[in-house]
């Protein structure tokens, strides 16, 4: 360690703040004390909230217009069926890590997203769960990895299948996979020069998508009185005594920010947003499909298809538009109209008891700015503020369902996370509001004394 200022990171990846700074807050006593010694408030996440672009847009200070990607998937351009997805090679921004290692900060960083494929650093790295697997180079220096492997006594990159109903093994998986993570992230603490530490857990999204119901009595598939009532408090608290334990290790006076890219809460269903299309008029298939199947754009007509959707914790959606699709219809004059009546008709969309949704529709331009703004999709569409997800596939008999076609899942994403600071001139257990997730890195930065490049969007968290 340095005598300059150090700094420690810890993400809790989908940590909601109604539940760490609400409910379970007298649980959570390591966290409680930073809150209490420091600065604390809610952090509104990136559009879309959700892990990728959220780390990244907090860890570059810049906003999805500016680094191309809406998404872990994403849509090439001007086809139907060419995407691509968006690991460290998608960041082109320069991170804090970057950043810092330029100005001879060293770094060490475990778990943070969109670290895979490996780049150099002036420190040490661990990717995340974007690695294939274990057999592929996920740390730098490349030295690093028997160690890593031998602290954890076989690393753990994610939970395989955490969409799963064989919840005993999952939540066996989940703790498996924070204590290896938190192990190593304290070996390499202990050993490493670091100005700036850095290590996000994967656990609290895992187990959020995997249990919430049970211990949610507003859920819809909740029951009372199961076996896992108690399943997502006290893994917070197991959180909690990493949390507590990562820091006996640190200097005392390195400065301590704990935070989320997003929040979450309890999903109430999934809406089958090209079924709706399909039914709207605005999307035309070949030939009606026997039963549910996963949307192909083989099966569009697209000489008759003015809009289509991609699915997941919000939706999606293209328009068909002559000269920008290969067979688009809608002509480019008519591109803002056809536009905003879909985005009308979207808003009228009911739940299964014909109550309107609460839903939020934005357009890249009233979200983005840079040169990939006209690379995003034409809409992005919140159903019911999040509390609906969107599924992609078709041929459904309705458009309301409370499965998904990928597996159990129990909570969506939220715009709200969470962020603590400890240190650097915060303190006083002030409460912050209006706090937005690109402040994250001007603020590190500003704690480590390292300029902050004018290009940086956000201001720092003071």
């Amino acid at each position: 360690m340095s005598s300059r200022q150090s700094l420690v990171l810890i993400g809790l990846d989908s940590a909601p703040p109604q539940l760490v700074f609400g409910e379970w807050r007298e649980r959570l006593p390591h966290l409680r004390a930073l809150m209490e010694q420091g600065v604390w408030g809610e952090l509104t996440s990136s559009h879309p909230p959700i892990t990728v672009p959220a780390w990244a847009c907090m860890m570059t200070g810049k906003n999805p217009g500016r680094l191309g990607f809406y998404g872990f998937r994403n849509r090439q351009p001007g086809t139907y069926d060419r995407t691509w997805i968006a690991t460290a090679s998608a960041v082109k921004e320069p991170t804090v890590w970057d950043l810092l290692s330029r100005a001879n900060r060293r770094v060490c960083l475990v778990g943070m997203p969109q670290t895979y494929p490996v780049r150099p650093v002036n420190g040490a790295m661990v990717s995340c769960f974007l690695t294939p697997d274990t057999n592929a180079q996920y740390t730098y220096p490349a030295a690093l990895k028997a160690e890593v492997e031998a602290v954890s006594e076989g690393y753990m990159l994610d939970v395989p299948d955490f969409r799963t109903e064989d919840k005993a093994r999952l939540l066996s998986d989940i703790y498996a996979l924070t204590d290896k993570q938190f192990r190593v992230a304290r070996h390499l603490l202990a050993r490493e020069p670091w100005d700036f530490f850095a290590v996000v857990a994967m656990g609290p999204d895992r187990i959020q998508h995997g249990f919430w119901k049970y211990g949610d009595p507003t859920h819809r598939k909740h029951v009372p009185g199961n076996p896992f009532a108690t399943a997502l408090a006290d893994y917070y608290v197991r959180l909690d005594e990493e949390v507590g334990a990562l820091l006996e290790l640190a200097p005392p006076d390195a400065a301590v920010i704990v935070v989320s890219d997003h929040g979450a809460k309890r999903m109430d269903g999934s809406l089958s947003i090209n079924d709706w299309l399909i039914a709207q008029g605005w999307l035309v298939l070949k030939g009606r499909p026997a039963g549910p199947t996963r949307f192909d754009p083989a099966l569009v007509d697209w000489s008759r298809t003015r809009a289509w959707a991609w699915g997941g914790y919000y939706s999606r959606v293209f328009l068909n538009v002559a000269g920008r699709e290969p067979e688009g219809i809608i002509p480019r004059e008519s591109y803002e109209s056809a536009r905003e009546e879909l985005r009308q008709a979207l808003l009228a969309v009911q739940d299964e008891t014909g109550r309107r949704m609460d839903t939020r529709i934005h357009t890249p331009q009233e979200l983005f700015s840079g040169p990939y703004v006209e690379a995003a999709p034409d809409l992005f569409v919140y159903f019911d503020n999040l509390y609906w997800r969107a599924g992609q596939d078709l041929g459904h008999e309705g458009i309301h369902s409370f499965d998904t076609e990928v597996g159990p899942d129990d909570a969506v994403h939220d715009q709200q996370g969470l962020f603590v600071m400890r240190g650097a001139g915060r303190s006083g257990g002030r409460e912050l509001t209006g706090l937005e997730i690109r402040s994250v890195a001007p603020t590190v930065l500003q704690a480590l004394e390292v300029p902050v490049p004018a290009e940086v969007e956000g201001t720092v968290i003071a």
